[in-house]
């Protein structure tokens, strides 16, 4: 594997039963790069994130690792990750302290080089006087550092991290960003996060969007947005069909009905909403104005809005 590449996903294929959950996945990660892997329910997200954590097997393609096949080499490739799962995976009978004590067994760390990563993990985390509690008497915040923590514990060159921002207050949400990016510029860890929040993805350094078990587009957010081209304009009418027609005609652009509303990508919108009121009439209800965002994006790759509900999510 080239040294600027720290994951290579090529032509992956997973199929549960007649559902294909990935359909031909490629795409490269950095090294020392916070990526996003964005995408509604039931977009292959969550299946990419097990293939890449190596809980279940490639069926077709592959997945290389810091180099490391995921098949072939996957002991190897368990060294080099750390994994931070949606669901809790904390004991929470135990102390914060026991949790990582625990965690650090299996990697075959003991003695002073345990107290030693325990210590250091901790402390990185800001929760060291907290080593003692139960983990059943922290808050949701401070949960998800000690999950942090104890995906840290063996030193991996990768962290994923699925959904991190769940059960976060948005102070938590902002911290654990500081951290992540603290851990890439200071020690070129690799992060991968799995999210289906626009916001979140747009704190990445890229992102793929996935719909549907493909990419559907992949780069920076901010270069992502500059592709839609003007601001979003989107317009509430009982006859969208008829001024999707006259909007497309009078400024030679693409104005899609989406859900019952006319989305159209205008340059200088704030100068051009009284023409697009002038042109829909009395057909119209209201008018909105915005900056291009990741949904836009989504939207003009798949022809659909970005769903967030919860959608059949199929696990092997």
């Amino acid at each position: 594997m080239p040294q600027n590449i720290a994951i290579e996903i090529d032509h992956v294929v997973h199929v549960y039963g007649q559902h294909r959950a990935l359909n031909g996945l490629s795409l490269s990660i950095a090294p020392a790069e916070i990526f996003a892997l964005l995408g509604p329910n039931g977009s292959g997200k969550t299946t990419l994130f097990r293939l890449l954590s190596t809980l279940i097997p490639v069926q077709d393609g592959a997945i290389r690792i810091q180099g490391y096949d995921v098949v072939r080499d996957s002991a190897a490739v368990r060294r080099r990750i750390g994994v931070v799962f949606q669901a809790a995976s904390l004991d929470r009978k135990l102390t914060v302290a026991e949790n990582l004590m625990h965690q650090a067994h299996l990697y075959g760390i003991s003695g002073r080089k345990l107290r030693q990563r325990c210590e250091e993990a901790l402390s990185r985390l800001g929760i060291e006087d907290r080593a003692k509690d139960l983990v059943e008497t922290l808050s949701g915040g401070l949960r998800r550092r000690v999950e942090l923590a104890k995906g840290l514990l063996h030193s991996p060159r990768v962290l994923m991290l699925d959904e991190p921002s769940t059960g976060l207050d948005p102070a938590a949400r902002l911290q654990m960003w500081d951290y992540l990016r603290e851990l890439r510029d200071t020690e070129g860890v690799t992060i991968v996060l799995t999210t289906h929040l626009l916001e979140e993805a747009d704190k990445a350094d890229r992102l793929a969007i996935l719909d549907g078990g493909q990419r559907v587009t992949l780069g920076k957010p901010a270069q992502l947005r500059s592709e839609i081209g003007g601001d979003t304009i989107s317009v509430e009418t009982e006859e969208p069909a008829k001024v999707s027609e006259l909007l497309a005609k009078e400024f030679a652009c693409d104005a899609r009905v989406i859900e019952g509303y006319v989305r159209l990508h205008l340059a200088d919108g704030p100068k051009q909403l009284s023409r697009v009121a002038e042109i829909c009439g009395p057909r119209l209800q209201s008018l909105t104005l915005g900056r291009p965002s990741l949904e836009d994006v989504f939207i003009a790759r798949t022809g659909h809005r970005f769903r967030t509900e919860e959608r059949v999510e199929h696990v092997a």
